[in-house]
């Protein structure tokens, strides 16, 4: 057994299949992704990493099995998945998982190959796991596939406390041993016990504070916009396959987009946090549903008719597009009356944080600072958007070099 102290649930004691897993090479890497990406540039301290949360996980994932009463091989299924569940991340976290996905086919949580092969289908094999069935867990699958990835999993609970902790903001903060103590199965559904309403919304809310807060704050959306496009860039060079850039750490996409002649304006330029500005910063309300439901394709040509109205080039404008707002935790299934119900169904606080969500809201032009008044006058006029719904940082006063630094 292997006793490791963390940041947030103090000492972990690992062993077993965990313990074998810990070093491999696939689990190791993840101390080289960063948990938040690019947030780092709003929150300074907020540089942990995956591998931290996999260990977090990995300790609720234990708790809520001893609670529960489950042991021996089905345990250790479950422990491996929790220990596992992050080595199909991408650099940056999510931050390009959508560029990836788009030439790969392949999630975060499409691990069967990375399983399967090299160390970590060794260790897997030798604790008499089957690699195959491990990462279904990872994907949610069966019974206990839902600690790990669903509604009331254990990874959710690890990233919201640990993500309020390392940024300094407070609003993720919920209580993880009372919801692993009330954790149950009900029909073989994951459920919280008889008088959770309150413990279900308190995941529920702690995701909505945190998202506009820290999750979409516009600086880590424009940083995330710009290492996005420059990965864009990279996967243009005939030497560089997203396959390979899927299996990058931070540093090495870093290195990569550095010294690649296409993207090295925009690496520079997140090195030094010499960050695009908002030209638009549009409301829901205030998009058209064609914009809303734009795919990446109509995207790039709607960037490059903003930069030709504008008369800039065409990497000066930045279209960003937010997928619609979700509340996934919404569905989660709580205990009331001896009745399991969904929590949408029973609290009126889930009406209320939809509407919050989608207030919350925003469509981005991003331009670099001398070009955003012009690039916000054509992007309402290609976008169809009404004039005074364009916010610029420039116009607002906002901080537009790194010596002027504020969020």
């Amino acid at each position: 057994m292997t006793t490791i102290k963390d940041s947030v649930h103090d000492h972990i004691e690992v062993e077993g299949v965990a313990a074998a897993l810990l070093d491999t090479p696939a689990v190791q890497r993840l101390r080289h992704v960063k948990q938040l990406g690019t947030v780092q540039l709003v929150y300074p301290s907020a540089n942990h990493t995956r591998f931290e949360h996999s260990l977090g996980v990995y300790h609720l994932a234990s708790e809520a099995l001893e609670h529960l009463g489950v042991d021996g091989k089905r345990a250790d299924r479950v422990e491996a998945a929790a220990m596992l569940h992050d080595v199909g991340h991408g650099p940056f976290s999510h931050n390009i998982e959508e560029l990836t996905h788009r030439h790969t086919g392949k999630y975060h949580d499409d691990v069967d190959e990375l399983l399967a092969d090299d160390e970590v289908g060794e260790v897997l094999r030798d604790h008499d796991l089957d690699p195959e069935r491990i990462a279904g867990l990872v994907a949610g699958e069966g019974q206990f596939g839902q600690l790990v990835s669903g509604e009331l999993d254990v990874d959710r609970m690890d990233y919201l406390v640990r993500d309020a902790h390392h940024t300094g903001v407070p609003y993720g903060t919920i209580d993880t041993g009372r919801l692993v103590r009330e954790l149950t199965f009900v029909d073989g559904e994951l459920v919280l016990e008889e008088g959770n309403v309150q413990t279900a919304e308190s995941l529920l809310l702690a995701r909505a504070l945190m998202n506009p807060v820290v999750y979409t704050h516009h600086v880590a959306r424009i940083s995330k916009a710009m290492l996005r496009r420059a990965a864009e860039r990279l996967l243009e060079a005939p030497d560089v396959t997203a396959g390979q850039v899927r299996r990058m750490d931070d540093h090495e996409l870093l290195v990569a987009l550095r010294t690649n002649p296409e993207s090295g304006g925009l690496a520079d330029r997140y090195d030094r946090r010499d960050l695009y500005k908002r030209a638009v910063w549009a409301e829901y309300r205030d998009v058209p549903e064609s914009i809303r439901e734009a795919d990446h394709d109509t995207v790039r040509d709607l960037e490059a008719e903003i930069a030709a109205t504008a008369g800039v080039a065409d990497a000066d404008v930045i279209l960003d597009v937010p997928s619609e707002p979700s509340m996934r935790e919404s569905t989660a299934r709580v205990v009331v009356g001896g009745e399991v119900r969904r929590l949408e169904k029973q609290s009126p606080l889930v009406s209320a944080l939809r509407t919050a969500q989608r207030n919350q809201w925003r469509l981005g032009v991003y331009a670099p600072a001398p070009a955003t008044d012009r690039v916000g006058r054509a992007a309402a006029s290609v976008l169809g958007l009404e004039a005074d719904t364009l916010i610029s940082d420039v116009r607002r006063g906002l901080p537009t070099t790194l010596d002027e630094f504020g969020e």
